[in-house]
């Protein structure tokens, strides 16, 4: 049950309802709860509510913002699955990998996750209109939302996004507004909006209840592994929400008496165009210096992340490390993933896998540290990232064989070099 809102810089409290920042501070604003009645069934009985619920990210229902009567606004989302990654294991030496593939969602990314609550508590505030700020993900996953719901929608994007992320937008009829700048000048825009149109925006005045989402990539876990916190997880930085929410529903349950005490140690991953948050972690810096993106990974580029500063706090304070990847090791990410693990990911993907290759090769994940590497999004988003020019030469198409309708052709080309089996 929704207590209220409480700043996370001073403290303040404040009833819940569509608010952007704290008052007295300018702080951002986290929901909490009042769970007595949870603590009153122990942790067998509510394990056991919890099974008992629909495989979405709503039998978490009891840890995220309630709305009376009014329904959540479900397509699905959530329990995606907790894959063991063997192959990929060997080739990095890890030996107890896992990839949270959440790629496979119903606009194929983590959004719809955090979307779902947020268009829910829109409902339930009495808004007819819904609006974000986006770099792909988040556009899609609104509009399809917002489609279900009934509700008026507006998108704001920067103009130069990648072609199938707007095209996989549109075909929701929102009202699509491609903006020539950055995320970061598209998000001030945003704000502006806000303030002079009263519409709902998912990622603006409800960005408490929408960032609550993300700790059901927290409990699946978890309750994936048995009932247990792993030991390691791996996180792409966006804004930085992710990462800290998904460390937050851990610590949840740890207080529940779900899981036993959560040691988890928590690793940001940032494209190298792109990363405040990794390059004050390096540098031992105590504050965030926005950066202006330039990056293949447009979904993580945000140079001015909202909850970096929390990111970078939990990752010192859990002994996780924070890491980079070029472009070239991006792509190269995408391939290993695919190759070892038949899994296709985006480039927020490839920056993951980088990063945890990165990390495994370095020492600084442990070979047999129960890891959890987060995939937030499906490859086919991102295309134009596997072209020759983005791979740094490389292309899909290397290992094609080009041959003409007959047997005799395709022995000629196997004799070229390729792979034959008798």
């Amino acid at each position: 049950m929704v207590d209220g809102l409480v700043c996370r810089e001073c403290g303040a409290r404040y009833p819940a309802g569509p608010r952007y920042v704290c008052e007295a501070c300018f702080g951002p604003l986290e929901v909490t709860y009042r769970w007595d009645h949870l603590r009153d069934l122990g942790p067998d009985g509510l394990r056991a509510r919890i099974t008992a619920g629909p495989p979405t990210l709503w039998r978490y229902g009891d840890f995220l913002p309630g709305f009376g009567e009014t329904p959540p606004v479900d397509l699905g989302t959530g329990f995606t699955p907790l894959l063991p990654a063997p192959r990929l294991g060997e080739r990095l030496g890890l030996r107890r990998l896992y990839l949270k593939n959440d790629a496979v969602n119903p606009t194929y990314s983590f959004k719809d996750r955090v979307v779902s609550v947020a268009v829910g508590a829109a409902r339930a505030f009495g808004f007819d209109t819904v609006a974000c700020a986006s770099t792909g993900n988040l556009a899609a996953s609104l509009a399809a939302h917002a489609a279900r719901a009934g509700l008026e929608c507006y998108i704001f994007v920067p103009a130069d996004l990648e072609r199938a992320k707007l095209l996989g937008t549109a075909v929701y009829n929102p009202t699509l507004v491609a903006v020539d700048g950055t995320y970061d000048e598209v998000n001030r825009l945003a704000v502006e909006v806000q303030d002079r149109f009263g519409w709902a925006f998912v990622n603006v005045n409800l960005r408490a209840f929408y960032s609550e989402g993300s700790k059901t990539l927290g409990y699946e876990t978890a309750e994936q592994l048995g009932w247990r916190a792993p030991d390691h997880v791996v996180v792409p930085i966006a804004g930085g929400s992710v990462i800290t929410k998904i460390h937050k529903g851990l610590k949840e349950w740890e207080a529940l008496g779900l899981i036993e005490r959560v040691a988890t140690r928590v690793s940001g991953a940032q494209a190298a165009g792109c990363a405040p948050v990794a390059n004050a972690f390096k540098s031992g810096a105590r504050w965030i210096t926005p950066v202006r993106p330039d990056t293949i990974a447009r979904s993580l580029a945000i140079g001015n992340p909202a909850d970096g500063p929390f990111a970078l706090e939990l990752i010192r304070s859990t002994g996780g490390q924070a890491e980079v990847a070029t472009d070239a090791e991006i792509v190269e990410g995408i391939r290993l993933l695919a190759e070892t693990e038949g899994i296709f990911t985006e480039t927020a993907g490839g920056v993951t896998v980088a990063v945890l290759k990165k990390l495994a090769e370095s020492g600084r994940i442990g070979r047999d540290e129960l890891t959890v590497a987060y995939i937030t999004g499906n490859g086919y988003k991102t295309l134009e990232a596997l072209e020759p020019a983005a791979a740094g030469g490389r292309s899909p198409g290397d290992g094609w064989l080009a041959i003409e309708p007959s047997l005799e052709a395709f022995e000629a080309a196997l004799s070229g070099g390729r792979r034959k089996t008798a």
